[in-house]
């Protein structure tokens, strides 16, 4: 399988990190950090799961991983402050917060289609399903603010079809500046306002669809 983010791809047959035509070199443990976290996007992972997954049955210190997501960081053009491909959760662990799509005969000039939040430049990919939104460091969308509760709000795509739903937060979440209650349909471009917290509902409708989206 190949992965297209950002201007890379993982190849996970080759065991390749390419940029075009040229490899990117990570070294075989970040290698495998970076399948873990693409293939379990956008779930964030402890990091207790990542040491068990990199070094079965073995002892290692967690200042490995640190390590790890640095040469991953320089290598693919990734920035701690401004994360477009791993998030680091504090005291927790890592989660891939870029946008990915399978590559199958090379990458296209076309967008990648599916469903994705945009908060402040960071693409948060959204996969078929429940993604809950909230502070929880298990939540689909992890979000650290104060306003936001742990279990926050629920989005669910089915198909070309995408639904927000509040789940009794304190502060409230909002579509289209209205206070949500229930579930609520989702259209493309949709601003999503959870606490005091921004989203940017993305959702491009897929050419030759007869499902409009707005």
């Amino acid at each position: 399988m190949r992965l297209g983010f950002g201007d890379l791809i993982l190849d996970i047959g080759t065991r390749q990190l390419l940029r075009g035509s040229e490899e990117v070199r990570l070294s075989p443990k970040a290698f495998e950090l970076l399948k873990a976290l693409v293939e379990n996007r956008p779930r964030a992972m402890s990091k207790n799961e990542l040491l068990e997954r990199l070094w079965p049955d073995t002892f290692v210190a967690e200042a490995n991983l640190p390590s790890l997501v640095a040469e991953i960081r320089e290598l693919t053009g990734d920035d701690a402050d401004e994360p477009r491909f791993i998030r680091t959760i504090r005291r927790f662990g890592y989660a891939f917060c870029g946008t990915a799509v399978e590559d199958v005969a090379g990458r296209s000039s076309t967008p990648p289609l599916g469903s994705w939040l945009m908060h402040e430049g960071r693409q948060i990919r959204l996969t078929e399903g429940e993604t809950i939104i909230g502070r929880d460091p298990e939540a689909g969308v992890y979000l650290d603010f104060f306003t936001i509760s742990r279990r926050h709000a629920r989005i669910v795509i089915d198909g070309e079809k995408a639904t927000v739903e509040d789940l009794d937060s304190k502060n409230g979440t909002q579509v289209r500046g209205e206070r949500i209650r229930g579930v609520v349909s989702l259209e493309d471009g949709d601003e999503i306002r959870v606490g005091a917290v921004v989203l940017s509902f993305r959702m491009p409708t897929r050419p030759g669809s007869t499902v409009s989206l707005g």
